[in-house]
This record gives structure tokens, C-alpha cells and sequence, in this order.
């Protein structure tokens, strides 16, 4: 069994998720809102999600390493690496040509 599941990591899992189910609302995954009166099995409802996955390395109960998630995102998800802050820093296209980055070229008028 996973480390989260069983053993030293199981209590301060529970502790976490709990803390999640309490303070966040929206999905880590996708962005949108999480309804919590939802139950499993259905696809909408909120699951802990591990930021990086424990077979990947992740650590199986940090708070650091959970976001909450809707069922379906993190199924779809599964045991990949995804990082949205890297998409973040993808070059932005203005008009219909890339400008350098080392000025805020969007307060220029065209």
C-alpha cells in the first residue's frame, strides 16, 4: 500500500486533508470552483490531490506536496507531473509578433 495509506504518514494525511476541506474552494487542477456537499462517486466531488505524485518522489502527507481537486481532474491527471506556473512564464504574443521580455511592452500604445 501507498505511504499516505497506511502507517506514520496516515495521521497527518487526514490532518491536511481536513485543512484543505476547510480553506480552499477551487480545483488545483483545472481552476474552477469545488462544490464540497458532493460525495463520491461523483465525478465533481473533492479529492486530495499530491502536487507531485508519491511514485514520482512526492512527499506522501506534506501540505506543500496537496492541493484540492475535483474526482475527475485528478483522474485525468493520474501520476503526471503538472505545474501550472510553467505555462505562466510562457513568451505572451501581443499583436501578431513576440516582444522582447525585458520590458512591459503592454503599456505601449500601438
Amino acid at each position: 500500500m501507498r505511504a499516505d495509506r497506511q502507517g506514520a504518514h496516515r495521521v497527518a494525511f487526514e490532518k491536511n486533508k481536513k485543512r484543505l476541506l476547510m480553506t480552499e474552494n477551487t480545483c488545483g487542477i483545472c481552476g474552477r470552483p469545488i462544490d464540497k456537499r458532493l460525495k463520491s462517486p461523483d465525478q465533481m466531488s473533492p479529492v486530495v490531490d499530491h502536487i507531485v505524485p508519491v511514485s514520482k518522489g512526492g512527499h506522501p502527507s506534506a501540505i506543500e506536496n496537496l492541493q484540492l481537486a475535483h474526482w475527475t481532474c485528478n483522474r485525468q491527471k493520474s501520476d503526471k507531473l503538472f505545474n501550472n506556473k510553467q505555462q505562466e512564464q510562457q513568451t505572451k504574443v501581443l499583436g501578431n509578433r513576440n516582444l522582447p521580455q525585458t520590458i512591459d511592452w503592454s503599456s505601449y500604445s500601438s
